[in-house]
């Protein structure tokens, strides 16, 4: 079988406005997060699959985010297979911190990537 390969952008080139899908578990999110991303970790995907359709519903491009990028490749290449236009944020949050990029907490604590 020939599998095209994942579509994928550096933390650095995620536009300031675009549509952020984080798939990290409850506490992950907690410790820091995009302002105004989607949360919908990865054990919930496919039960609350709707709330992405509907949030991505506009056609717009869903920039898949985690800690590190293993969960999100396997989101992103499920949601390439459904015809929506999903790429996986290579290196995930670590990258997204590294390149300097905002990050909120829950509890209105500095934010960090757990």
């Amino acid at each position: 079988m020939n599998f095209a390969p994942l579509p994928s952008v550096d933390a650095a080139e995620v536009p300031s406005d675009g549509f952020v899908l984080d798939v990290r578990e409850n506490d992950e999110w907690a410790a820091g997060h995009v302002e105004g991303a989607l949360h919908i970790p990865m054990s919930d995907f496919v039960g609350r699959f709707g709330e992405l359709t509907e949030a991505a519903g506009d056609g717009r491009r869903v920039h898949v985010m985690c800690r590190v990028g293993g969960r999100s490749a396997q989101v992103t290449q499920y949601l390439v297979q459904q015809g929506i236009d999903a790429v996986n944020v290579d290196g995930g949050m670590q990258a997204w911190d590294g390149a300097g990029r905002p990050m909120v907490a829950d509890n209105g604590a500095p934010a960090f990537v757990l």
